[in-house]
């Protein structure tokens, strides 16, 4: 599971040692942090992602399930700081492009959208 948040980007996958437990990965130092202020962080330097910890299954889900009651926003990526917005902002645009390639009816906003990005009317 990819996570896309204000306060980080992680990266969630099955621990594969211990099943009460997730595997929680970042490619930005303080990310893990941010969430979860306790957690003992590994650095990977020969991994794709930099940064690694093993958390709790129950304390992710809350965590999680605290983070969604949080929301104050109208617009997610206009809540976005730099440097985070621009690259956030690039996933954005790919699965707007993937939208438009694959579902035979898309929203309009999005199509009108990607018209004057890409310079048309």
């Amino acid at each position: 599971m990819w996570i896309f948040a204000q306060r980080g980007f992680l990266s969630i996958v099955a621990h594969e040692d211990d099943a009460s437990a997730l595997h929680v990965r970042a490619r930005f130092a303080g990310d893990i942090e941010r969430f979860f202020p306790r957690a003992t962080v590994e650095v990977t330097p020969g991994c794709d992602y930099l940064y690694r910890a093993s958390i709790d299954r129950e304390a992710m889900a809350k965590v999680l399930a605290d983070q969604v009651r949080q929301i104050g926003y109208r617009n997610f990526k206009g809540s976005i700081a730099e440097p985070r917005h621009s690259w956030y902002f690039e996933v954005w645009l790919v699965m707007v492009q993937a939208q438009l390639a694959l579902s035979p009816v898309t929203t309009q906003q999005a199509k009108k959208w990607l018209r004057r990005k890409m310079g048309g009317k």
